[in-house]
Order: structure tokens, then sequence, then C-alpha cells
């Protein structure tokens, strides 16, 4: 059984002869009837009792009738919905990002993104390190994937796209007596709060050289700005932090010499969701 068949059914049923549903279908005669003797052949059940040239509906006919309109404005309904897609009209991306990036540039994206489609749903899945998030692209969890890294490389089956990079910068407390621009010389001795090993801010203090005290290790790193604020200690982060810490009265530290966070779009290689094509096109 397939949609044709039952739409060739109904057919009949409201043109009342086979005659009648052919010429409204541009269809031949003798196809309308085979397709219809198919579909009971299909069923096991005869749907019409043959009267003469007359086609009277048997019960299994009659009880057709309903699920078979089920189906076809089942059907219609579907395309109608993927017409939506296509056009962005409605749909859904989902997103895998570590924490830096959704703060800066993802936000910024998607305000740009629910700006232009404002029928689109976007979903943002927490991941902490690159390799978290090239593989909830990778298996399809998300279908874009927003990361930031010493270096980019490359990933088995998910295309890497750069979007820039993001300086380090030092986080301090209220108060903090260190001048704008500060080294890791400065840094010696200081009671630092670092994210969990794998992230971009807890290899740049593991390879400083320099002694620091790593008073607090945490992966949420929503946790880190108000355990600077509370002056527990320092830390080190992008400069997407830096704004929203300065309007929290942290005290924000250029570090020298510069050191770098590559940020870049993850996406699974061949086609993706309109919604997702749509939002890629905000990198370009």
């Amino acid at each position: 059984m397939d949609a044709r068949q039952l739409e060739y059914f109904l057919a009949v049923v409201d043109h009342g002869s086979v005659n009648r549903a052919a010429a409204a279908l541009y269809l031949a005669q003798p196809s309308l009837s085979q397709a219809v003797r198919a579909l009971e052949r299909d069923l096991g059940q005869e749907l019409f009792h043959r009267v003469g040239r007359r086609l009277v509906l048997t019960d299994a006919g009659r009880a057709l009738i309903a699920p078979a309109r089920d189906v076809l404005r089942g059907l219609a309904i579907a395309r109608s919905s993927v017409a939506s897609v296509e056009s962005l009209a409605v749909g859904r991306v989902e997103i895998a990002s570590m924490p830096s990036q959704a703060v800066e540039p993802l936000s910024g994206l998607i305000r740009r993104f629910a700006e232009a489609h404002p029928g689109l749903q976007v979903t943002v899945r927490a991941a902490f390190t690159p390799p978290d998030v090239v593989e909830m692209v990778r298996t399809g969890v998300t279908e874009l994937g927003l990361l930031g890294g010493s270096s980019l490389g490359t990933a088995k089956d998910v295309e890497l796209t750069p979007m820039g990079r993001q300086r380090f910068v030092v986080i301090a407390p209220p108060g903090s007596p260190f001048p704008r621009t500060v080294t890791w010389r400065d840094l010696r001795g200081q009671r630092m709060i670092v994210g969990q090993v794998g992230t971009g801010m807890r290899r740049l203090v593991d390879e400083s050289g320099v002694d620091v005290f790593d008073v607090v290790e945490s992966e949420h790193r929503e946790a880190i700005l108000p355990l600077v604020l509370g002056g527990v200690g320092m830390a080190v982060l992008t400069e997407s932090w830096a704004e929203l810490a300065a309007r929290a009265g942290a005290v924000v530290h250029d570090l020298e010499p510069a050191a770098y966070l590559h940020v870049a779009l993850a996406c699974r290689r061949g086609r993706c969701s309109p919604a997702a094509e749509a939002f890629k096109k905000l990198i370009g």
C-alpha cells in the first residue's frame, strides 16, 4: 500500500466512478482500475462491489476512507512543514559550545540569527574541550559546534571553519595592585583559579613556567568570575569575558607576552539542515 493508491481510492469514492475519477486525475481508466485492484490485493479485502458498471463500497472500503484521508492529510502537512523549514519559517539548530565561546562570539551570533530568522529555535549544548565539541558534532549530537584551542588542526568527518582568535587576559579581584599590563613574572606566587586539564586557560597556566598556586580547579566556567570577585584568586580567561568581568567590578589586565585561543566553527561534512546552513552564513 502506498500514498498514490490511497489517493486513487479516495478519488473513486469522491467522484463516484472510475471513469470520473480517472478524468479528474488526468489518468487512463485502466491504470486507475489496476491501482485500485493492487490496493485490494495488498489489503486482502475487496473495497468495492462491482455491480454492472457501478462501484459500491464494501464494509472494508468504508472502513478505509477515514484512515486514508488521515494519511494523505498527514503527508500534506509533512510537505508543508518541510517547505517551511526550507524557507526558514520553522526549524531548529543545535550547537555545542565551550564556555568562553558561548559568551562570545556565540551570544552575538545567536542575537543576529534570531533577528534574521525569528521562527527558528537555537539549542546550545555544553562542551568543555575541543575534542568534546568535535565528537558531539561528528556523532550527530549537534549539527554545529563552537570551539577554541591553541591550534585548530583537523578532525575526521568534521569541517573546521576559522573564526578568528581571542586573546587571553587576567581577571583580578577588585582593588588589584597590578598595572594594566601584567607578565607571568608579576603573577608568580599568586592564587589562581583554573579550568580542568584540556582547556586553553589551564594549558596556558601550566606552560607559563611560573610557580602559581592553583587554589581552585573548576569545570564550571560560570563559577570562576564569582570566585574572582570574592577574592579567592585570579584567573586567566579569554577576552570574551572581559566586558562582563569589568561590569561586575573585577579588574581586567592585559597579559604579556600575548597568547591567543583560535576559535572555529565545527560542522559535519556534507549537507546541513537549512537552519544550520543559515547559521553558518553568519560567519561568512
